[in-house]
């Protein structure tokens, strides 16, 4: 029948899962319609922070596990990933934040450390990952383990359900399509990337009223964002978003004055009500195991979910060995 298991798609979710199979001894590979320089985890400002993933208490899990995994990466250089200390800023006083379980140290910012206007914050160290170091890493990575990646579009997975003995449907937005989710919507991000004036603290607003606002300094840029448009599946970016985005910015940012613009942004999130991360029966008794639906959190909660897919592929796979074996 093939490989053990065959993983649709190669944005950070699936090319982490493939991974995670691969080095627990599965023969598992990858059919995608895109490389992952061209899918929305290539956007991506890529910080560890749950961001419109639900529900929380699974999300907290996963999340807890994926940051524990990039704590080790950080110290592998050509990972691409960094710890940085940054902030979470409010105009109110605010409850601890939910997540905070899941990150070793989570403080309240001193009052020198919040811009003009607001009056509440929390400090944390968090993952930086930057996606053009690390995605490329992830493919070698996976090339490494013996994994290939077959470009290919399916309109449905029961297109592979003869390849292997578990598919592992990793198709974010697409499983729209795929799975006739119709629960799958996007959510549009828009971010303005810009030369790096020195900046080593991210700064996250989510709840500015003019729109969600980050800054997210990586080794020789910034990613500046954003926005969080619901059910919207325009990738161009548009102009006076980016002006209002470089506005925000710099108000939180003083430095980032007459910064240099490098390039322009748009990716489509894939917005569901839960992350789904679950098996299903499939065609011909080949079981399907879901692992999409992350929003804003794919770099978040990859390692996590990985890890959870990698169970539910080795309980089918040692079940149905003792079944075979059986005289």
């Amino acid at each position: 029948m093939g490989s053990d298991v065959m993983v649709v798609g190669c944005g950070v979710i699936g090319l982490t899962t493939a991974i995670s199979l691969r080095e627990a001894g599965l023969d598992a590979n990858i059919v995608a319609a895109e490389l992952p320089e061209t899918t929305t985890s290539s956007v991506a400002a890529a910080i560890w922070y749950p961001y419109k993933a639900y529900p929380e208490d699974r999300v907290l899990l996963w999340g807890r596990t994926t940051y524990e995994v990039f704590e080790e990466l950080s110290e592998i250089p050509e990972t691409g990933i960094l710890m940085r200390e940054g902030v979470e800023i409010w105009h109110e006083p605010a409850p601890e934040p939910w997540w905070a379980d899941a990150v070793p140290k989570v403080r309240r910012c001193r009052e020198d450390e919040l811009p003009p206007g607001y009056r509440d914050g929390h400090a944390f160290t968090a993952p930086v990952v930057e996606m053009p170091v690390y995605l490329p890493y992830l493919m070698n990575r996976f090339a490494a383990s013996g994994g290939s990646v077959q470009r290919r579009t399916l309109s449905s997975l029961d297109e592979v359900a003869g390849e292997a003995q578990v598919v592992v449907n990793c198709g974010g937005l697409g499983a729209r399509d795929l799975v006739n989710d119709a629960s799958m919507q996007p959510i549009r991000g828009q971010i303005v990337r810009v030369r790096n004036p020195g900046l080593e603290r991210f700064v996250l607003d989510e709840e500015n009223p003019q729109g969600v606002t980050y800054i997210v300094p990586r080794s020789h840029d910034c990613i500046l964002g954003g926005t969080a448009d619901e059910g919207e599946w325009d990738l161009e970016p548009d102009p006076e978003t980016a002006e209002g985005i470089l506005s925000r910015c710099t108000r939180l940012e003083p430095q980032l004055e007459d910064v240099e613009v490098l390039e322009h942004k748009t990716g489509l999130r894939p917005g569901r009500a839960a992350v789904r991360l679950e098996r299903q029966e499939g065609p011909n008794g080949v079981p399907l195991i879901h692992n999409y639906g992350h929003g804003g959190s794919g770099i978040t909660l990859s390692w996590g979910c990985a890890k959870e897919t990698l169970r539910i592929a080795l309980q089918h796979l040692s079940t149905s060995a003792g079944q075979q074996e059986r005289p």
